[in-house]
Parts: C-alpha cells; structure tokens; sequence
C-alpha cells in the first residue's frame, strides 16, 4: 500500500503541471488573469491536500475529545488558508476569482479524472 507521502507526492505532481499547463495556455492566449488565477489556486489547494495528510497520524490514538479538537482546528486552519487565494481573487483583478477556486480543487479534479480513466480502461480493452 503507498503511504501517504508517496499519494500526495503523485497526485500533487499531477495537479501542478497540469494547473501550469492549462495556466501557461491561458496566459498565451491573452487571459493572464484565468491562468494566474488557476495556478495560485491550485499552489493552496495542494498545500491543503499535503496539511490533510501531515494532520491525519495526530488525530489516531488520541481520545475522543482530543481527535475531535484537533480536527476542528485543523479544518479551521485549512479553511482559512484556502480562503487566502479567494481572497487575492476578489481583491486583486490580476488574478481570476472563478479560476483561483477551480485551481483549489485541482487535487480532487486529478483524484477523479484517474478513477474515470481506470473505469474507462477496462471497457475499451474488451
């Protein structure tokens, strides 16, 4: 079973080269803000992804009580850092606020985007 680190390091790398990627064809088309956008979005998303998985061991093995509080300020803590490229979003016109939230989800774009394909796969090699 991969451990976490190698998980994160996966699908991490994936959701950066392909923000850049789609971020780099967007700046060259003329929209620096969407591009700029889409990548600052998905630098915070991944730093919330790698958070997640850091924070998972301290919750395991604690009590109850203690597992419960440490999740409520780690989600707390998580929020308020992907509130941060929403924020630059709204507040600056360089960067595009639609595609700094899409970018915080590129993780999970990524994530779903393989599970499709290994659904796909299969039916195609039939």
């Amino acid at each position: 079973m991969e451990s976490i680190r190698q998980i994160q390091k996966k699908y991490c790398s994936r959701a950066i080269i392909l923000a850049i990627v789609l971020g780099l064809g967007f700046i060259l088309a003329g929209y620096k803000p969407i591009g700029k956008g889409l990548i600052l979005g998905t630098l915070f998303g991944i730093l919330n992804f790698i958070l997640m998985g850091e924070t998972l061991p301290w919750r395991v093995g604690q009590s109850k009580n203690k597992a419960t509080a440490i999740s409520a300020v780690s989600i707390l803590f998580r929020y308020a850092l992907l509130a941060i490229p929403i924020f630059i979003g709204v507040r600056f016109p360089e960067f595009n606020v639609a595609a700094a939230i899409i970018g915080i989800f590129m993780v999970q774009f990524v994530l779903l985007g393989e599970q499709i394909l290994r659904l796909i796969t299969p039916l195609t090699k039939k």
